[in-house]
């Protein structure tokens, strides 16, 4: 029996456990359940016991992430169900229970907030980072309108990490080497300056070889790539009830890893090379790819300042949250997945964020509990194209145009929770009301023409301005109604009645309300004839959702069912060479979830989690459907095909009730941790399974097969007794499972990223 069929059968079970009535599973094992701390959790911007709080929450603390070598945040979706992370060139895209987005245009965004110590991080260029003095990360499931606000449709990622303290100085550190000459060094340190102020200093350093080899170039070896970070903190008590906390963090990334794409081919498409494929221009090896005369690169260049202040003002806790964060990134994406030499796109981006927002929690112990704020954020995204493989030296590029989109938002929210019943019955309301604007879009006219010519009747002034660089074109001289468009009002509601029948249980319904913000399609229709941009509504979400939860010393159990009516999906388009963004469609939406941690023994802790999501697109009007040019007539290739080395063409179909993209119906994992003295030391063996049935990676949800995978991290780690030092051996994707990553398509070719082989290594770390 193949090993995927037997894991999803053990997820099954799993499953069905974690949704069994909470009462008789802890029936069950209670006798054998020690003692553990209550989970503290964010979720509704105050800290709350899990079980009090009604939204599905994969937490996980750090003990669990160091269990299952998380070493960066798209690691996670090892252990968090209905949780997928893609890539699609350098752009990080998460997607939560079928929510998520293929779109990368400028202004467009993504659909799960990611939140670091409070502040979001929107830009997807540089979301996915390593992960360094982390205290925890809560996973929302389900729209979070109400308190995190616009383009969180599918939920939040909030991430927490360590703060300076004045307990005492002190450092920890840990270096490890692993396969393919992967080396890490990370070092935290804390200094008190004063029984008020303390430091904090951290750094990262990671590098490795890269383990695929180009075909195109001796079969090289490619893929090396070096990350670095370091983060300056202050944290500083003014008065008894007043504390400032300062930080600064510059990075670098220097990794090609999701740009390296082998030609894509299975037995439903076919093969995705250019042409047709010309031998030796392309390869579909797991472990190679076909580079063109320039080299695929990655890299980014960040800097982030930020200040949290603290006050507490008697009736209520405040908190400040001021951030500047500015982004910039260089890449090379070779378009047709070859070493044909047909389309390297350069795609350059400056990415630069201003957010502030001031929230005031209610005290605890009183019988309403509420939370209230108001949000500003302003975000400019600009993008500098260029065609990489057409100057008359390596390296030299030609500019091809370019777009940018400046994004304003304007909240204010209020969240409560009134005890109707002391102790048992609980009712939850809140809205959010929030203003988009779109403001100063522009894009740049191809080749840097100043002027354009519309369907040849003659040239036009579209507003450039004589003096702007490279025929910049702004959206409100252009065309004005797309830019009167992108002023958006919303009102995002949410309602929840909870019951307790017991102090460890809860049980509730809830109704709650997202949207992701409208879009100005300035990177693709505004610059193709008939030159008319594409005004794109926000997708909309009404989600339902009927949960309960157990915790007791232990163990901690919960599950839901939800419902999702979803609209407006916002599609990628690419026809006739160009690429543009559509409402193109509205999806339905259900499933369950369940997950449990308990606790065996002091010395042995199990967890598990399993999710079912019926994922649909109810219509999908126009939809994009890769269809190679050789299955035509050889007239239509001619006629449609030939210009620029294009070979595939997108043609749209009308779809009903079919698979929503990148949404495997099955999730799951189970996760173990074992402790035992030796030597006078401890020893923790652990490791955690995940398993994802098949899902489909193209835009319509019906291309590009991924079959259902497993994969196994193991760790074993002995500290010593005096707690001051430790070494470990650790195993990644140990069964050597290969799955695709991603599918990267585009009119050029379709390529695929495949997953890393297993890889292995060792760990020390110190403290002191």
């Amino acid at each position: 029996m193949r090993f995927g069929r037997t894991s999803a059968s053990v997820f099954g079970l799993v499953g069905l456990a974690a949704l069994a009535p909470a009462p008789v599973f802890a029936q069950q094992v209670g006798e054998a359940a020690s003692d553990s701390s209550v989970i503290i959790v964010t979720a509704q911007r105050r800290s709350e016991a899990q079980v009090d709080v009604p939204i599905t929450i994969t937490s996980l603390s750090s003990e669990a992430l160091a269990t299952a070598n998380v070493a960066q945040l798209s690691d996670i979706g090892k252990m968090t169900p209905a949780l997928r992370f893609d890539f699609s060139g350098g752009f990080f895209q998460p997607t939560i229970r079928g929510i998520g987005t293929a779109v990368i245009t400028s202004g467009g965004g993504g659909n799960v907030g990611i939140y670091v110590d409070g502040f979001y991080s929107p830009n997807p260029l540089a979301a996915d980072f390593d992960l360094i003095s982390v205290e925890g990360i809560q996973v929302l499931k389900g729209p979070q309108g109400t308190l995190f606000g616009r383009n969180t449709t599918g939920g939040a990622i909030l991430v927490s990490t360590r703060e300076p303290s004045t307990a005492g100085n002190s450092f920890e550190g840990r270096a490890r080497y692993g396969r393919y000459n992967e080396a890490a060094v990370e070092g935290l340190a804390n200094y008190v300056i004063s029984d008020r102020v303390a430091l904090g200093i951290e750094g990262q350093y990671r590098r490795g070889d890269g383990w695929l080899h180009d075909i195109s170039n001796n079969d090289k070896r490619v893929g090396d790539y070096e990350n670095w970070s370091v983060r300056l903190s202050m944290k500083a008590e003014l008065t008894d009830s007043v504390e400032v906390l300062l930080r600064y963090k510059h990075g670098q990334v220097d990794d090609p890893s999701s740009t390296l794409a082998a030609t894509f081919e299975n037995d439903e498409f076919g093969l995705g090379a250019p042409f047709g494929g010309i031998p030796g221009t392309f390869t579909t090896a797991k472990n190679k790819i076909a580079s063109g005369s320039v080299p695929e690169f990655f890299r980014s260049n960040t800097d982030v300042l930020q200040g949290t202040i603290k006050a507490d003002l008697g009736f209520a806790d405040l908190t400040s949250y001021s951030q500047y964060r500015n982004e910039k990134v260089n890449s090379s994406l070779d378009l047709d997945y070859s070493g044909a030499d047909i389309f390297q796109l350069g795609l350059p981006n400056n990415n630069e964020t201003w957010s502030q927002e001031i929230l005031l929690t209610s005290k605890p112990g009183t019988r309403l509990q509420w939370t209230a704020g108001l949000f500003y954020f302003q975000n400019k995204d600009q993008y500098i194209t260029f065609i990489d493989n057409a100057g008359s030296g390596p390296g030299e590029r030609i500019r091809f145009g370019g777009s940018s989109t400046t994004v304003k938002s304007y909240a204010a929210f209020l969240d409560a929770t009134y005890e109707i019943v002391p102790d048992r019955l609980f009712v939850t309301a809140g809205a959010r009301y929030a203003r988009d604007k779109v403001d100063d879009a522009y894009f740049n006219t191809r080749f840097l023409a100043p002027f354009l010519d519309l369907n040849g009747n003659g040239i036009f002034d579209m507003g450039t301005e004589p003096e702007a660089p490279g025929g910049r074109v702004y959206i409100s001289e252009f065309q004005p109604e797309a830019a009167e468009f992108a002023k958006d009002d919303r009102i995002t509601p949410r309602f929840v009645i909870r019951y307790k029948p017991t102090d460890r249980t809860s049980i509730y319904a809830s109704y709650t309300k997202g949207y992701k913000a409208a879009i100005i399609d300035v990177g693709g229709s505004c610059q193709n004839a008939p030159f008319e941009c594409a005004q794109v509504k926000p997708e909309t979400i009404n989600a339902y959702e009927v949960g309960f939860k157990y915790e007791s010393a232990g163990l901690s159990l919960e599950g839901a069912g939800f419902y999702y009516d979803y609209k407006d999906l916002q599609i990628s388009l690419f026809e006739a060479g160009t690429a543009s963004i559509v409402n193109a469609a509205k999806s339905e939406i259900y499933g369950l979830e369940g997950q449990l941690r308990y606790n065996f023994s002091p010395a042995f802790q199990f967890s598990a989690g399993a999710s079912w999501v019926h994922a649909r697109y109810k219509e999908f009007n126009n939809a994009p459907i890769y269809t190679r040019c050789s299955d035509f007539g050889q007239d239509f290739f001619n006629a449609n095909c030939a210009p620029n080395g294009v070979t595939f063409l997108v043609i749209g179909q009308d779809l009903e009730n079919v698979t929503m993209q990148r949404t495997p119906e099955f999730t799951g994992f189970v996760g173990a941790r074992y402790t035992t003295e030796i030597g006078g030391g401890e020893l923790a063996l652990s490791g955690n399974l995940s398993y994802s049935s098949s899902f489909f990676f193209g835009p319509s949800g019906i291309q590009f097969r991924q079959g259902g995978y497993e994969t196994l991290s193991l760790r074993a780690q002995w500290t010593a007794p005096d707690d001051r030092w430790y070494i470990a051996a650790y195993g990644d994707n140990v069964t050597d499972s290969r799955y695709r990553t991603a599918v990267q398509y585009s009119n050029f070719g379709i390529g695929t990223n495949w997953s890393k082989p297993v890889t292995f290594g060792g760990e020390v770390g110190v403290k002191f």
